[in-house]
């Protein structure tokens, strides 16, 4: 026995192999109880933002092209272009999340579109422009409150990366077809 009291467990004892053990254990049950739930959560999460993202913006692709112009980061002819393919990627990416296939490859594109969405919007914003961000459609000029504006779509970008950020780490979750088509051995990545 050691001298820290009746309550205190010597490390060479087997009641400290027994301690670390089931702490362990607890710790992983602990951890696995909101895992699962939490990487499910995650990949609905970020198929619902990028499929109403990008059906809004479907609805009119002349406008989704103007928007990205607003922007002047690329060409007013590859913007009409990046306007136009940019809400079919983004439903594409939303769809193979709720269907739980390539979990990885989706969570990796969504996260270098919100990225790329972060850049785009500090720019603007370091430039001095006023511009509405139109990451759910109907983007166009603001006549003022921007910089408050462009914080919150930042910030919205970046907590949206958490989530994808898991995915990325953690791609299989529940009702995913990926625990389907792929092999057993991958099952476990």
């Amino acid at each position: 026995m050691s001298r820290g009291g009746p309550d205190t467990v010597d490390a060479g004892t087997p009641d400290a192999a027994t301690a670390d053990v089931t702490t362990t254990a607890n710790t992983r049950t602990t951890y696995g109880r909101w895992a699962v739930p939490a990487r499910l959560a995650a990949r609905l999460l970020l198929a619902a933002v990028l499929a109403y993202a990008g059906l809004v913006k479907i609805g009119d692709l002349t406008e989704a092209g103007r928007t990205v112009a607003l922007y002047r980061i690329v060409p007013d002819d590859s913007a009409q272009l990046v306007g136009g393919v940019l809400p079919f990627v983004e439903v594409a990416l939303a769809l193979l999340l709720v269907a739980g296939l390539a979990t990885r490859a989706a969570a990796t594109g969504a996260a270098v579109l919100l990225v790329a969405y972060v850049a785009a919007i500090a720019s603007v914003w370091a430039r001095g422009m006023s511009i509405d961000c139109g990451c759910f459609g109907g983007g166009g000029t603001l006549t003022g409150g921007a910089a408050r504006g462009y914080a919150l779509d930042i910030a919205r970008d970046l907590l949206l990366l958490a989530p994808a950020a898991l995915l990325i780490r953690h791609p299989r979750t529940p009702y995913a077809l990926d625990n389907w088509v792929l092999d057993p051995k991958e099952r476990g990545a």
